[in-house]
């Protein structure tokens, strides 16, 4: 009886210390985001009192509009290509390291860095380096006798995509790498060295050793990769502003332009609950597949 008496007496306390936070979750994530579902049906400008509940008609426009089609072509293209990329120069950069003797930490800082810059900044400069006339790129381009391989790298709707990709590349790889190298240092070093005595090369010990051994590190990796790459904004608005033309408008940059630059509330967080539940069905298929891979290995 008296356990039962302190177990409900800690639990008293332990409501009243979870509250607060319960109470500013609520505020802040549930209540808003139960007004978007709710404003999803409506034709609100964002602005004015007047709501007007429109029923189904905003994503009835989604499903018939090319604009909006080109935006979930480009979404997916940067989420795939990123998920790929960037998880196999991180897994790269993390083996590399992980074999360096001497200032290991010194290029586990280098490499890191560029994830401390915030996504504008690091528009910024990689606009400043692809621009067609004075860019560092086409510049180097000339030096090195390859001038004819310059480009408009950001103004030419062929190049435009690739060039937000690669300099995405940049920035992120450097965060999952330090995921990849603390999977790296947790195998155990007995089983490379036990390969190496059966005569196993690089190659075969990373096939057979590294990467089945990494595949808790590369769930966690894909997952993050996937999820940040379907919400990128900060470098297609600094370098790209969408265009040329709609090359490089996704959905999360369509909802900002049709929310706050169009006025048209209700349909950009109608696209938003199209994007949250992409994410959620990318998300849960690579979870499924991912783990499966893991119980395998």
């Amino acid at each position: 009886m008296i356990a039962q008496l302190k177990k409900k007496k800690w639990t008293n306390y332990a409501i009243w210390f979870i509250l607060p936070a319960f109470l500013l979750y609520t505020a802040f994530v549930i209540i808003p985001t139960l007004s978007s579902v709710y404003l999803s049906f409506t034709s609100w400008d964002g602005l004015s009192s007047n709501i007007r509940y429109i029923g189904l008609d905003n994503f009835k426009e989604i499903l018939s509009s090319p604009r909006v089609h080109n935006a979930l072509k480009n979404t997916l293209i940067f989420a795939f290509s990123l998920v790929i990329l960037e998880n196999a120069l991180a897994l790269l950069l993390a083996i590399l390291v992980d074999q360096v003797r001497w200032f290991r930490n010194f290029f586990r800082s280098i490499f890191y860095f560029p994830v401390l810059m915030s996504g504008i900044i690091m528009g910024f400069i990689w606009m400043i380096i692809m621009n067609y006339n004075f860019g560092v790129l086409n510049q180097l381009l000339d030096m090195t006798g390859l001038g004819f391989l310059k480009a408009d790298w950001l103004g030419n709707p062929d190049f435009a995509l690739i060039a937000i990709v690669l300099s995405t590349v940049w920035k992120a790889a450097g965060y999952y790498m330090v995921i990849y190298l603390a999977g790296l240092q947790g195998i155990p070093q007995e089983l490379h060295e036990a390969a190496s005595i059966d005569g196993a090369n690089r190659w075969q010990q990373f096939r057979s050793i590294t990467f089945p051994l990494l595949a808790g590190a590369m769930t966690v990796c894909v997952m993050l990769s996937m999820i940040g790459s379907l919400k990128i904004f900060d470098q297609i608005a600094v370098m790209t502003d969408g265009g040329p033309g709609f090359a490089t408008e996704t959905l999360t940059y369509i909802i900002y332009k049709v929310g706050f630059g169009e006025l048209r509330q209700g349909f950009g967080t109608a696209l938003s609950m199209v994007l949250f539940l992409l994410t959620l069905a990318i998300s849960l298929i690579q979870m499924k597949v991912l783990r499966k891979r893991e119980v395998q290995m």
